[in-house]
């Protein structure tokens, strides 16, 4: 009989953040990783957080966007950081934002908290109430949507990756008639929506290698949009090189037997 693998089916994995993070940890030894930013940072400012991450991204792009100067951790996630597992115990993810004595996690509620804390410069959030309330059902359903079909993408084959691809063309969709003829989502302004969506753009180049689906075919308005926020210098020194998130993800197939 042939050797089976240690690890479990792809098939078999939750398509959650939390057990995307469990499992790729196995895969870290292969990665050539490195400290993308250690800043002189503000005085109690640190950011825990690992280089492929669009979530942690998410926060790098609000504290550039508001010049906020921090200290980074760059975490190995197969062998967590004593701070990281203190900073937050419950979920024990990155990314961590660390103020002073306090701690701040997931994401799109640091990138907030971020906008809060630094109110006098970029505005991250509209100031009408009912806009803010827009911005965050639009950064809900990024959260929700974009990440669990995105990774249909290229962790599924067959009959569940097709189901996948209807699901992402329908997410993908969604959001360009949310966009619209807008320069932003947020209007004339780069806001919560866009801080939420940008990361993943540097994994489109995956996902069209695995699943044939070419975003600037099905929604050339998020296209254009992409590469309008590459422009700006808080994108553009955080997003990594599509093609090392495609040799990540590559690796990470190969390990798990998924080729």
């Amino acid at each position: 009989m042939p050797a089976q693998s240690p690890l479990p089916s792809i098939k078999a994995w939750p398509l959650s953040r939390f057990h995307f993070i469990k499992h790729y940890v196995t895969i870290l030894s292969l990665l050539e990783t490195k400290d993308r930013r250690t800043m002189g940072g503000q005085k109690g400012v640190k950011l825990l957080d690992f280089w492929v991450s669009p979530f942690g991204q998410r926060v790098r792009i609000a504290l550039a966007e508001k010049g906020v100067e921090y200290d980074y951790q760059e975490e190995n996630l197969a062998a967590k950081s004593e701070l990281l597992l203190k900073s937050n115990p419950v979920n024990k993810q990155i990314p961590v934002l660390i103020h002073g004595s306090r701690s701040v996690c997931e994401s799109l509620i640091i990138v907030q908290y971020i906008d809060e804390v630094w109110s006098d410069k970029n505005p991250i959030l509209p100031s009408d109430p009912y806009s803010r309330a827009q911005s965050r059902f639009w950064a809900d359903f990024v959260d929700k949507k974009v990440y669990v079909s995105g990774s249909k993408l290229w962790k599924l084959k067959g009959e569940e990756q097709e189901e996948g691809k209807k699901e992402f063309v329908e997410t993908i969709k969604t959001l360009e008639a949310e966009l619209g003829d807008k320069k932003y989502f947020g209007g004339e302004y780069f806001g919560l929506v866009d801080i939420a969506m940008v990361p993943f753009t540097a994994w489109f180049y995956t996902y069209e290698a695995y699943s044939g689906i070419s975003v600037e075919k099905e929604a050339p308005k998020v296209a254009a949009w992409a590469k309008r926020c590459k422009e700006r210098e808080s994108v553009a020194r955080t997003l990594p090189d599509p093609e090392k998130v495609y040799d990540f993800v590559g690796l990470f197939r190969k390990t798990l037997g998924v080729e």
